[in-house]
């Protein structure tokens, strides 16, 4: 009989979406031994509707201003083997503990997550989004899972092995992307992360600009902050990782090369611009389309459904991209040089933000 799973899910203002996820997280095939909302100084009813649901419900006297600090307040509170953390957007698959479980059967193995897909395509940044998971859970995830070196266990509905969480002092606060920190950090120590590509949750993304904005700068920097505590052990302890982070890196650092390229060509060799554009959408096309047509299959999804969604991750691309390279020049470039402190505050996108004590209250900005 494998190990019972607590599940723990932070809550800041989620009135709206939590009742899909504690149904989706009561409703599974194999129940979780114990159900923790960290109500973390809401200023709606997300402790009184989480309540309705016979869940334990922990407030903290004041909002601890990021998911990370809301989930170390649980973390004494939870006595299984397993602590599954869950986002309250977040949906489960009914069979998602049932399926990711088993990955820890292996000793070595101490951090696991599954398939993430959008719960929504009903704006054009939801859409593009929804492709940009599609490509990366069902490309570059399996891929890395093949290596031995996931770049992320998704902090929405990661699973941890308890003991090793709260040896390593909780879920990292020095970072403002807990789950890429505990992930590398992990793997540098000899330890493994699982990817469970059948273990399937659907997450709220963001449905204005403004939403992806701040989340897009968030894991920008927050995938910075990681590059410039971890990558030379990395290197040193976890090559085929490194070599992940680096390759992430370059595609930040070429990106404005390839999406400039019909334009310089055109400039450069003086031809028409519409069949250098076509060369590039046909280019752009062919590493896209099979990753696509597989995910589509895999997950019984409409192919004109999601053949429709592509151009809209053209428009999310450009914010990714404006941002991973404020990132690099912030979190790589002025945070050694003391020029800046880098983002500090997390920010989720949805309502007001509150500031985490003893940091700043605003990012400095590029």
């Amino acid at each position: 009989m494998r190990s019972g799973v607590t599940v723990i899910i932070p809550a800041h203002d989620e009135e709206a979406g939590l009742p899909a996820t504690l149904e989706s997280v009561l409703g599974q095939t194999i129940p979780a031994e114990r159900v923790i909302v960290v109500d973390d100084a809401s200023r709606d009813r997300t402790g009184e509707v989480a309540r309705r649901y016979g869940v334990e419900v922990l407030r903290p006297p004041r909002n601890l201003g990021s998911k990370a600090r809301a989930q170390n307040y649980a973390l004494p509170h939870c006595t299984s083997e397993l602590v599954l953390a869950v986002d309250a957007d977040t949906v489960l698959a009914r069979d998602y503990i049932e399926r990711i479980t088993p990955a820890f059967d292996d000793p070595e193995v101490v951090v696991a997550a599954g398939n993430v897909q959008t719960r929504f395509a009903r704006t054009v940044w939801e859409r593009g989004r929804s492709v940009e998971y599609l490509f990366g859970f069902h490309w570059h995830r399996p891929i890395q899972q093949r290596a031995d070196s996931p770049m992320v266990c998704s902090g929405c509905c990661s699973v941890f092995r308890r003991r090793v969480l709260a040896d390593f002092g909780g879920f990292p606060e020095r970072t403002i992307v807990e789950d890429m920190d505990f992930t590398w950090s992990q793997q540098i120590a000899g330890r493994r992360a699982r990817y469970v590509s059948d273990a399937v949750a659907w997450a709220a993304d963001p449905e204005t600009l403004l939403y992806l904005r701040k989340q897009v700068w968030r894991w920008m920097a927050g995938f910075c902050q990681n590059v410039r505590i971890h990558t030379g052990q990395l290197i040193v302890r976890k090559p085929m990782l490194a070599v992940w982070v680096l390759l992430a890196l370059l595609e930040i650092l070429t990106a404005p090369l390839w999406w400039s390229a019909p334009f310089v060509l055109t400039l450069a060799l003086d031809r028409p611009v519409l069949p250098t554009v076509s060369w590039w959408l046909s280019a752009e096309l062919l590493f896209t389309l099979p990753p696509l047509v597989y995910a589509a299959r895999r997950r019984r999804l409409s192919l004109r459904g999601v053949l429709f969604n592509i151009p809209c991750v053209y428009p999310a691309k450009l914010v990714n991209l404006w941002y991973a390279w404020k990132a690099v020049v912030v979190e790589l470039v002025l945070v050694p040089l003391r020029l800046s402190k880098g983002l500090t505050v997390y920010e989720k996108g949805r309502g007001p933000t509150a500031p985490s004590p003893g940091l700043s209250t605003r990012a400095s900005p590029a």
